[in-house]
């Protein structure tokens, strides 16, 4: 099955970033606010590609995956707007969310995208959702509670975690308690 497949080949990609020294120290509340603004930032500079990156996977389905459309739109029409909302955040905390909208993404931001419109338009658009996976499947289990670690640590208003907690589970997580 395709669900189970994308699971077992992205095993490892969601483990090391659970285990990435970002998110092991955001965990114990030992993040700045610097850190926190970048992330955004660089979520903004992901995230905005979101909505054009899964219209391009939807129309380069071929007939036989055509069961897949309606799940993409569905996708599409929940993702729409999420760069906003990471502005917001940005702004939440003090940023300048306009001064983040111009600027350019990190190297490694950049790569990922590259990456991800090269899977989409040369390869197969379903390589798409193995992205998709590692990235929206461990946030469902990190968001809620790194949002949680990191408004403590940097006493921030909950206006400023609307991503996250986007992201989050209601389902209580490994890392509660």
């Amino acid at each position: 099955m395709f669900y189970d497949t994308l699971k077992q080949e992205t095993a490892g990609e969601q483990n090391a970033l659970v285990n990435s020294e970002i998110i092991t120290r955001c965990m114990a509340r030992n993040v700045t606010l610097d850190e926190y603004i970048a992330y955004l930032t660089q979520a903004y500079h992901h995230v905005k590609f979101t909505v054009p990156l899964l219209m391009a996977v939807g129309a380069r389905l071929p007939e036989s995956r055509e069961w897949l459309r309606v799940a993409v739109a569905e996708y599409i029409e929940e993702e729409i707007g999420h760069q906003e909302w990471i502005l917001n955040d940005i702004a939440a905390c003090g940023g300048d969310k306009e001064s983040v909208r111009r600027s350019q993404p990190a190297m490694q931001t950049e790569l990922m995208i590259a990456y991800a419109w090269d899977m989409v338009m040369r390869r197969d658009p379903i390589g798409f959702f193995g992205m998709v996976h590692v990235l929206e499947g461990t946030s469902v289990n990190l968001a809620d509670h790194a949002a949680d670690q990191i408004k403590a640590a940097l006493n921030l208003p909950e206006r400023a975690f609307s991503y996250l907690r986007s992201h989050g589970s209601i389902i209580t997580n490994s890392f509660d308690g």
